[in-house]
């Protein structure tokens, strides 16, 4: 599914699988840095925290609100136990770091 962010001012569109409640909890563990860029859509604000436990490849974490605006992005390195955003959100956006993706994290990064 493709999905516009906006982000200080600017939009940007990432190609992403939708998650269920099983990917949501595997998310980007134990696949290889050329898989696709997961969407991770929760039915209402939430405030949990992630990790990169098992994820061999850095990536891209977007945390997203419901209107589809950018709250905070961060780059995830492998092996970390907890990565929490600042605030509540609605949606996270796992990118990795690939050729396919380069365009869209070069401009997000920004």
């Amino acid at each position: 599914m493709k999905i516009k962010l906006s982000d200080k001012g600017s939009n940007f569109f990432v190609d992403a699988k939708k998650v269920g409640p099983l990917g949501k909890f595997i998310g980007l563990m134990f696949k290889s840095n050329k898989t696709e860029c997961l969407l991770f859509d929760f039915s209402k604000p939430v405030s949990i925290s992630i990790h990169s436990c098992f994820v061999f490849f850095p990536f891209l974490a977007v945390w997203i609100d419901g209107k589809y605006s950018v709250l905070e992005k961060r780059v995830i390195y492998p092996w970390k136990f907890s990565v929490r955003p600042k605030s509540k959100f609605n949606m996270l956006v796992e990118i990795p770091f690939n050729e396919k993706n380069r365009k869209v994290i070069k401009s997000l990064m920004k």
